[in-house]
Protein backbone atom coordinates (compact mmCIF):
# COMPACT_ATOMS: atom_id res chain seq x y z
CA UNK A 1 0.00 0.00 0.00
CA UNK A 2 2.72 2.20 0.68
CA UNK A 3 4.37 2.09 -2.58
CA UNK A 4 1.06 2.54 -4.61
CA UNK A 5 0.70 5.61 -2.36
CA UNK A 6 3.54 7.09 -3.40
CA UNK A 7 2.87 6.80 -6.72
CA UNK A 8 -0.53 8.05 -6.55
CA UNK A 9 1.34 11.33 -4.83
CA UNK A 10 3.67 11.42 -7.37
CA UNK A 11 0.78 10.98 -10.70
CA UNK A 12 -0.93 14.10 -8.95
CA UNK A 13 2.19 16.41 -8.71
CA UNK A 14 2.36 15.61 -12.53
CA UNK A 15 -1.46 16.06 -13.34
CA UNK A 16 -1.10 19.34 -11.46
CA UNK A 17 2.00 20.58 -12.46
CA UNK A 18 2.55 19.34 -16.19
CA UNK A 19 -0.57 18.29 -17.55
CA UNK A 20 -1.75 20.86 -19.68
CA UNK A 21 -3.80 23.04 -16.77
CA UNK A 22 -6.72 20.70 -17.18
CA UNK A 23 -8.23 21.56 -13.86
CA UNK A 24 -8.34 25.30 -14.50
CA UNK A 25 -12.36 26.84 -15.33
CA UNK A 26 -10.81 28.55 -18.81
CA UNK A 27 -10.64 29.19 -21.26
CA UNK A 28 -14.14 31.10 -21.77
CA UNK A 29 -15.38 32.17 -25.01
CA UNK A 30 -14.93 36.06 -24.33
CA UNK A 31 -19.02 37.96 -24.66
CA UNK A 32 -18.92 40.61 -27.38
CA UNK A 33 -19.61 44.09 -26.69
CA UNK A 34 -23.25 45.06 -27.99
CA UNK A 35 -23.63 45.98 -31.16
CA UNK A 36 -24.04 49.80 -31.67
CA UNK A 37 -27.89 50.43 -33.55
CA UNK A 38 -28.84 47.00 -32.82
CA UNK A 39 -32.65 46.21 -33.33
CA UNK A 40 -33.87 42.74 -31.49
CA UNK A 41 -37.61 42.36 -32.42
CA UNK A 42 -39.74 39.68 -33.68
CA UNK A 43 -36.71 38.38 -35.15
CA UNK A 44 -35.87 41.00 -37.30
CA UNK A 45 -32.37 41.08 -38.87
CA UNK A 46 -30.19 42.81 -36.77
CA UNK A 47 -29.24 46.45 -37.90
CA UNK A 48 -25.50 47.33 -37.68
CA UNK A 49 -23.61 50.81 -37.09
CA UNK A 50 -23.42 53.16 -39.72
CA UNK A 51 -20.18 52.75 -41.69
CA UNK A 52 -17.91 55.54 -41.52
CA UNK A 53 -17.45 57.83 -44.33
CA UNK A 54 -14.36 57.57 -46.76
CA UNK A 55 -10.85 59.49 -46.56
CA UNK A 56 -12.01 62.04 -48.75
CA UNK A 57 -15.51 63.37 -46.40
CA UNK A 58 -17.14 63.16 -49.51
CA UNK A 59 -20.67 60.98 -49.09
CA UNK A 60 -20.82 58.47 -51.37
CA UNK A 61 -23.74 58.45 -53.83
CA UNK A 62 -26.86 56.14 -52.50
CA UNK A 63 -26.45 53.18 -54.01
CA UNK A 64 -22.16 53.11 -54.00
CA UNK A 65 -23.05 53.89 -50.43
CA UNK A 66 -25.22 50.58 -49.92
CA UNK A 67 -22.66 48.42 -52.08
CA UNK A 68 -19.76 49.32 -49.89
CA UNK A 69 -21.52 49.04 -46.55
CA UNK A 70 -22.38 45.63 -47.68
CA UNK A 71 -19.30 44.63 -48.99
CA UNK A 72 -17.52 45.57 -45.47
CA UNK A 73 -20.17 44.20 -43.44
CA UNK A 74 -19.75 40.47 -45.73
CA UNK A 75 -16.08 40.83 -45.29
CA UNK A 76 -16.52 41.23 -40.87
CA UNK A 77 -19.41 39.35 -40.70
CA UNK A 78 -19.26 36.27 -43.77
CA UNK A 79 -22.45 33.98 -44.31
CA UNK A 80 -22.70 31.29 -41.87
CA UNK A 81 -24.99 27.95 -42.36
CA UNK A 82 -26.25 26.92 -38.74
CA UNK A 83 -27.07 22.72 -39.14
CA UNK A 84 -28.57 21.17 -36.66
CA UNK A 85 -29.14 17.30 -36.98
CA UNK A 86 -32.01 15.89 -35.27
CA UNK A 87 -33.93 12.94 -34.41
CA UNK A 88 -36.94 13.03 -31.93
CA UNK A 89 -36.44 16.15 -30.62
CA UNK A 90 -39.73 17.62 -30.99
CA UNK A 91 -39.38 18.82 -26.99
CA UNK A 92 -36.56 21.38 -27.38
CA UNK A 93 -36.82 21.76 -31.29
CA UNK A 94 -38.87 24.49 -31.07
CA UNK A 95 -36.64 26.48 -28.60
CA UNK A 96 -33.52 25.45 -30.30
CA UNK A 97 -34.23 26.97 -33.64
CA UNK A 98 -35.94 30.11 -31.82
CA UNK A 99 -32.99 30.98 -30.24
CA UNK A 100 -31.16 30.28 -33.65
CA UNK A 101 -33.02 32.80 -35.65
CA UNK A 102 -32.74 35.51 -32.78
CA UNK A 103 -29.39 35.26 -33.49
CA UNK A 104 -27.75 39.33 -33.21
CA UNK A 105 -25.15 38.45 -35.89
CA UNK A 106 -25.13 41.51 -38.72
CA UNK A 107 -23.96 38.97 -41.72
CA UNK A 108 -26.06 36.65 -43.35
CA UNK A 109 -27.21 33.65 -42.14
CA UNK A 110 -29.24 30.22 -42.17
CA UNK A 111 -30.89 27.71 -40.08
CA UNK A 112 -30.88 24.11 -41.43
CA UNK A 113 -32.62 21.37 -39.85
CA UNK A 114 -32.41 17.98 -40.88
CA UNK A 115 -34.36 16.01 -39.45
CA UNK A 116 -33.16 12.26 -39.08
CA UNK A 117 -36.13 9.93 -39.14
CA UNK A 118 -37.83 11.25 -36.39
CA UNK A 119 -40.80 9.71 -34.89
CA UNK A 120 -42.68 12.06 -32.72
CA UNK A 121 -43.10 15.03 -35.25
CA UNK A 122 -40.06 16.92 -34.76
CA UNK A 123 -39.87 18.01 -38.81
CA UNK A 124 -43.49 18.83 -38.17
CA UNK A 125 -42.57 21.40 -35.18
CA UNK A 126 -39.50 22.70 -36.81
CA UNK A 127 -41.84 23.36 -40.11
CA UNK A 128 -44.46 25.48 -37.97
CA UNK A 129 -41.93 28.35 -37.67
CA UNK A 130 -42.09 30.10 -40.69
CA UNK A 131 -38.94 32.12 -41.50
CA UNK A 132 -37.30 32.61 -44.90
CA UNK A 133 -33.78 32.07 -43.18
CA UNK A 134 -35.35 28.55 -42.20
CA UNK A 135 -35.06 25.61 -43.95
CA UNK A 136 -36.16 21.42 -42.53
CA UNK A 137 -35.06 18.92 -44.73
CA UNK A 138 -36.42 15.11 -44.56
CA UNK A 139 -33.30 13.03 -44.00
CA UNK A 140 -32.67 10.66 -46.82
CA UNK A 141 -31.75 6.78 -45.37
CA UNK A 142 -28.44 6.29 -44.49
CA UNK A 143 -25.85 5.09 -46.27
CA UNK A 144 -23.67 1.89 -45.62
CA UNK A 145 -20.28 3.16 -43.17
CA UNK A 146 -22.37 6.30 -42.20
CA UNK A 147 -23.08 7.24 -38.25
CA UNK A 148 -26.54 8.35 -38.78
CA UNK A 149 -25.67 11.68 -37.24
CA UNK A 150 -22.99 12.51 -39.45
CA UNK A 151 -25.36 11.59 -42.46
CA UNK A 152 -27.72 14.22 -41.55
CA UNK A 153 -25.08 16.74 -41.17
CA UNK A 154 -23.65 15.92 -44.88
CA UNK A 155 -27.05 16.42 -46.09
CA UNK A 156 -27.04 19.76 -43.92
CA UNK A 157 -23.55 20.76 -45.30
CA UNK A 158 -24.72 19.58 -48.58
CA UNK A 159 -27.79 22.31 -48.64
CA UNK A 160 -26.14 25.18 -47.54
CA UNK A 161 -23.74 24.94 -50.42
CA UNK A 162 -20.64 27.20 -50.14
CA UNK A 163 -20.89 29.47 -46.88
CA UNK A 164 -17.12 31.14 -45.33
CA UNK A 165 -18.71 29.46 -41.82
CA UNK A 166 -20.77 26.37 -40.82
CA UNK A 167 -21.96 26.26 -36.95
CA UNK A 168 -22.93 22.25 -36.33
CA UNK A 169 -24.99 22.32 -33.31
CA UNK A 170 -26.60 19.65 -31.24
CA UNK A 171 -30.84 20.19 -31.49
CA UNK A 172 -31.13 20.86 -27.56
CA UNK A 173 -28.79 23.69 -27.53
CA UNK A 174 -30.24 27.24 -26.76
CA UNK A 175 -28.54 30.23 -27.66
CA UNK A 176 -27.72 33.82 -26.66
CA UNK A 177 -28.53 36.53 -29.00
CA UNK A 178 -24.54 37.05 -28.81
CA UNK A 179 -23.68 33.95 -29.04
CA UNK A 180 -23.17 32.98 -32.91
CA UNK A 181 -21.35 36.46 -33.09
CA UNK A 182 -19.00 35.63 -30.48
CA UNK A 183 -18.07 32.05 -32.38
CA UNK A 184 -17.24 33.97 -35.84
CA UNK A 185 -14.91 37.01 -34.06
CA UNK A 186 -12.92 34.34 -32.23
CA UNK A 187 -12.26 32.17 -35.16
CA UNK A 188 -11.49 35.53 -37.21
CA UNK A 189 -9.21 37.02 -34.58
CA UNK A 190 -6.57 33.79 -34.23
CA UNK A 191 -7.41 32.43 -38.02
CA UNK A 192 -8.50 29.44 -36.43
CA UNK A 193 -9.76 26.60 -38.81
CA UNK A 194 -12.48 25.31 -35.57
CA UNK A 195 -13.99 26.50 -32.80
CA UNK A 196 -15.64 24.87 -30.32
CA UNK A 197 -17.30 24.91 -26.67
CA UNK A 198 -18.48 22.84 -24.04
CA UNK A 199 -21.67 24.28 -23.04
CA UNK A 200 -23.13 24.44 -20.22
CA UNK A 201 -24.68 21.36 -19.08
CA UNK A 202 -27.93 20.53 -17.04
CA UNK A 203 -27.51 20.12 -13.38
CA UNK A 204 -30.42 20.20 -11.32
CA UNK A 205 -31.96 16.81 -10.19
CA UNK A 206 -29.45 15.25 -7.51
CA UNK A 207 -27.92 12.54 -10.40
CA UNK A 208 -26.60 15.79 -12.25
CA UNK A 209 -25.47 17.20 -9.30
CA UNK A 210 -23.30 14.40 -8.29
CA UNK A 211 -22.09 13.27 -11.40
CA UNK A 212 -22.50 15.60 -14.24
CA UNK A 213 -19.39 18.13 -13.22
CA UNK A 214 -17.27 15.21 -13.45
CA UNK A 215 -18.48 14.46 -16.61
CA UNK A 216 -16.73 18.00 -17.57
CA UNK A 217 -13.92 17.16 -15.36
CA UNK A 218 -12.80 14.31 -16.60
CA UNK A 219 -13.50 15.80 -20.34
CA UNK A 220 -10.64 18.15 -19.36
CA UNK A 221 -8.48 15.89 -17.74
CA UNK A 222 -8.45 13.44 -21.23
CA UNK A 223 -8.25 16.65 -23.40
CA UNK A 224 -6.82 19.61 -21.83
CA UNK A 225 -7.60 22.34 -23.27
CA UNK A 226 -4.37 24.40 -23.34
CA UNK A 227 -3.23 21.54 -25.36
CA UNK A 228 -6.15 20.85 -27.83
CA UNK A 229 -5.43 25.07 -28.40
CA UNK A 230 -1.77 24.63 -29.10
CA UNK A 231 -0.81 24.25 -32.96
CA UNK A 232 2.79 22.17 -31.62
CA UNK A 233 0.68 19.61 -29.65
CA UNK A 234 -1.50 16.72 -31.31
CA UNK A 235 -4.15 16.37 -29.11
CA UNK A 236 -7.20 17.54 -30.50
CA UNK A 237 -10.49 17.54 -29.31
CA UNK A 238 -14.02 19.39 -29.57
CA UNK A 239 -17.37 18.84 -27.99
CA UNK A 240 -20.29 18.23 -30.52
CA UNK A 241 -22.85 20.99 -28.78
CA UNK A 242 -21.11 23.81 -30.93
CA UNK A 243 -18.56 23.78 -33.38
CA UNK A 244 -18.00 26.41 -35.22
CA UNK A 245 -15.94 24.91 -38.88
CA UNK A 246 -14.75 27.03 -41.81
CA UNK A 247 -15.51 26.04 -45.18
CA UNK A 248 -12.07 26.03 -46.33
CA UNK A 249 -11.02 23.48 -43.49
CA UNK A 250 -13.93 21.06 -44.43
CA UNK A 251 -12.84 21.13 -48.10
CA UNK A 252 -9.35 20.69 -46.87
CA UNK A 253 -9.90 17.27 -45.15
CA UNK A 254 -12.78 15.82 -47.38
CA UNK A 255 -15.60 17.14 -46.31
CA UNK A 256 -17.32 15.37 -43.20
CA UNK A 257 -17.12 12.07 -45.36
CA UNK A 258 -13.70 11.86 -44.09
CA UNK A 259 -14.99 11.20 -40.62
CA UNK A 260 -18.30 9.51 -41.61
CA UNK A 261 -18.03 6.39 -39.58
CA UNK A 262 -16.94 7.97 -36.74
CA UNK A 263 -19.02 7.39 -33.34
CA UNK A 264 -17.22 9.77 -31.33
CA UNK A 265 -17.72 12.34 -34.63
CA UNK A 266 -16.78 15.65 -32.95
CA UNK A 267 -13.13 14.24 -31.61
CA UNK A 268 -12.44 12.81 -34.89
CA UNK A 269 -13.70 15.97 -36.87
CA UNK A 270 -11.17 18.03 -34.61
CA UNK A 271 -8.45 15.16 -35.43
CA UNK A 272 -9.15 15.88 -38.91
CA UNK A 273 -8.96 19.55 -38.78
CA UNK A 274 -6.08 20.22 -36.46
CA UNK A 275 -3.89 18.17 -38.97
CA UNK A 276 -2.95 21.07 -40.76
CA UNK A 277 -5.02 24.02 -38.98
CA UNK A 278 -5.76 25.56 -35.81
CA UNK A 279 -8.53 24.72 -33.54
CA UNK A 280 -9.80 26.13 -30.63
CA UNK A 281 -11.78 25.02 -27.69
CA UNK A 282 -13.30 26.62 -24.44
CA UNK A 283 -16.12 26.55 -22.09
CA UNK A 284 -19.41 28.53 -23.07
CA UNK A 285 -21.15 30.81 -21.17
CA UNK A 286 -23.93 31.84 -24.06
CA UNK A 287 -24.94 28.66 -24.95
CA UNK A 288 -26.78 25.94 -22.61
CA UNK A 289 -28.05 22.12 -23.15
CA UNK A 290 -31.57 21.56 -22.17
CA UNK A 291 -31.50 17.79 -22.24
CA UNK A 292 -31.80 17.07 -18.65
CA UNK A 293 -30.33 13.56 -17.16
CA UNK A 294 -32.89 13.50 -14.34
CA UNK A 295 -31.74 9.51 -13.33
CA UNK A 296 -28.24 7.72 -12.33
CA UNK A 297 -29.39 5.42 -14.93
CA UNK A 298 -29.74 8.29 -17.49
CA UNK A 299 -26.28 9.24 -16.86
CA UNK A 300 -24.63 5.32 -16.77
CA UNK A 301 -26.89 4.64 -20.28
CA UNK A 302 -24.65 8.60 -21.66
CA UNK A 303 -21.46 7.74 -20.59
CA UNK A 304 -21.39 3.49 -21.26
CA UNK A 305 -22.68 4.80 -24.62
CA UNK A 306 -19.50 5.54 -25.95
CA UNK A 307 -16.33 4.62 -23.75
CA UNK A 308 -15.46 1.54 -24.89
CA UNK A 309 -15.48 3.51 -28.33
CA UNK A 310 -13.21 5.75 -26.78
CA UNK A 311 -10.74 3.12 -26.01
CA UNK A 312 -10.70 1.53 -29.36
CA UNK A 313 -12.41 -1.61 -28.44
CA UNK A 314 -9.14 -2.86 -27.04
CA UNK A 315 -8.60 -4.98 -23.97
CA UNK A 316 -5.68 -3.91 -23.07
CA UNK A 317 -6.87 -0.48 -23.49
CA UNK A 318 -9.68 -0.98 -20.77
CA UNK A 319 -7.25 -2.75 -18.37
CA UNK A 320 -4.80 -0.33 -18.36
CA UNK A 321 -7.24 2.06 -18.11
CA UNK A 322 -8.90 0.54 -15.18
CA UNK A 323 -5.65 0.43 -13.43
CA UNK A 324 -5.09 3.62 -13.85
CA UNK A 325 -8.08 5.22 -12.50
CA UNK A 326 -7.89 2.78 -9.29
CA UNK A 327 -4.20 4.38 -9.02
CA UNK A 328 -5.59 8.02 -9.72
CA UNK A 329 -8.68 8.24 -7.86
CA UNK A 330 -9.06 5.36 -4.88
CA UNK A 331 -5.93 4.31 -4.04
CA UNK A 332 -5.59 8.30 -2.17
CA UNK A 333 -8.90 7.91 0.14
CA UNK A 334 -8.03 3.82 0.74
CA UNK A 335 -4.51 5.16 1.83
CA UNK A 336 -5.71 7.75 3.74
CA UNK A 337 -8.61 5.83 5.85
CA UNK A 338 -6.67 2.47 6.13
CA UNK A 339 -2.59 3.01 5.78
CA UNK A 340 -0.08 3.19 8.61
CA UNK A 341 2.42 6.01 8.63
CA UNK A 342 3.68 6.69 5.18
CA UNK A 343 1.24 5.56 3.33
CA UNK A 344 -1.19 7.28 5.21
CA UNK A 345 0.84 10.69 4.77
CA UNK A 346 0.47 10.12 1.20
CA UNK A 347 -2.52 9.21 0.86
CA UNK A 348 -4.19 12.15 2.83
CA UNK A 349 -1.70 14.03 0.27
CA UNK A 350 -2.78 12.68 -3.21
CA UNK A 351 -6.78 13.26 -1.73
CA UNK A 352 -6.22 16.96 -1.31
CA UNK A 353 -4.57 17.23 -4.70
CA UNK A 354 -7.27 15.72 -6.26
CA UNK A 355 -10.27 17.50 -4.28
CA UNK A 356 -8.27 20.71 -5.19
CA UNK A 357 -7.99 19.97 -8.86
CA UNK A 358 -11.66 19.85 -8.26
CA UNK A 359 -12.97 22.77 -6.61
CA UNK A 360 -12.83 24.77 -10.20
CA UNK A 361 -15.15 22.65 -12.17
CA UNK A 362 -17.35 22.66 -9.26
CA UNK A 363 -17.44 26.35 -9.12
CA UNK A 364 -17.81 26.94 -12.34
CA UNK A 365 -21.34 24.95 -11.77
CA UNK A 366 -22.30 26.73 -8.57
CA UNK A 367 -21.45 23.81 -6.18
CA UNK A 368 -20.51 24.00 -2.83
CA UNK A 369 -16.54 22.52 -2.52
CA UNK A 370 -17.93 20.29 -0.24
CA UNK A 371 -18.64 17.58 -3.16
CA UNK A 372 -14.82 17.76 -4.00
CA UNK A 373 -13.73 15.49 -1.57
CA UNK A 374 -16.19 12.91 -2.65
CA UNK A 375 -14.69 13.09 -6.47
CA UNK A 376 -12.91 9.31 -5.55
CA UNK A 377 -16.90 8.24 -5.52
CA UNK A 378 -18.16 9.71 -8.56
CA UNK A 379 -14.80 8.52 -10.07
CA UNK A 380 -15.58 4.73 -8.70
CA UNK A 381 -19.20 5.12 -11.07
CA UNK A 382 -17.31 6.55 -14.49
CA UNK A 383 -15.21 3.21 -13.96
CA UNK A 384 -18.13 1.08 -13.39
CA UNK A 385 -19.60 2.66 -16.84
CA UNK A 386 -16.90 2.29 -18.89
CA UNK A 387 -16.37 -1.33 -17.95
CA UNK A 388 -20.17 -1.92 -18.77
CA UNK A 389 -19.83 -0.01 -22.15
CA UNK A 390 -17.17 -2.87 -22.79
CA UNK A 391 -19.70 -5.65 -21.65
CA UNK A 392 -22.25 -4.11 -23.67
CA UNK A 393 -19.75 -4.60 -27.08
CA UNK A 394 -19.33 -8.05 -26.15
CA UNK A 395 -22.73 -9.41 -25.22
CA UNK A 396 -23.76 -8.02 -28.63
CA UNK A 397 -25.36 -4.62 -27.54
CA UNK A 398 -22.61 -2.87 -29.45
CA UNK A 399 -22.91 1.03 -29.13
CA UNK A 400 -26.96 2.45 -28.98
CA UNK A 401 -28.92 5.89 -29.31
CA UNK A 402 -32.18 7.15 -30.41
CA UNK A 403 -33.04 3.60 -31.61
CA UNK A 404 -30.19 2.91 -33.35
CA UNK A 405 -27.41 0.31 -33.00
CA UNK A 406 -23.66 0.27 -33.88
CA UNK A 407 -21.83 -2.93 -33.58
CA UNK A 408 -18.85 -3.39 -34.56
CA UNK A 409 -18.07 0.35 -35.97
CA UNK A 410 -14.83 1.76 -36.06
CA UNK A 411 -14.30 4.39 -33.56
Amino acid sequence: MTALAVLSVLVWTYLLLAHGRFWQAGPVLPTPPPLVGLGRGEGNPPVEAPTPLPDSNRPLPPTQSHERRGSLQTASHPPVAIVIPARDEAPVIEATIRSLLAQDYPGPFRVILVDDGSTDGTGAVARRLTDPRLTVLTGTERPAGWSGKLWAVAQGIAEARDPAFVLLTDADIIHQPEHLRALVAQAQAGDLDLVTEMVALACDSLAERALVPAFVFFFQLLYPFAWVNDPMRMTAAAAGATILLRRRALMRIGGIEAVRGALIDDIALAAAVKTGGRIWLGHATLARSVRPYPDVADIWRMVARTAYVQLRFSPLLLAGTTLGMALTWLVPPVAALTGDGLACLCGWVAWVMLACSYWPTLRRFGRIWLWAPFLPLVASFYMAATIGSAVNHYTGRGVAWKGRSYRGAAA
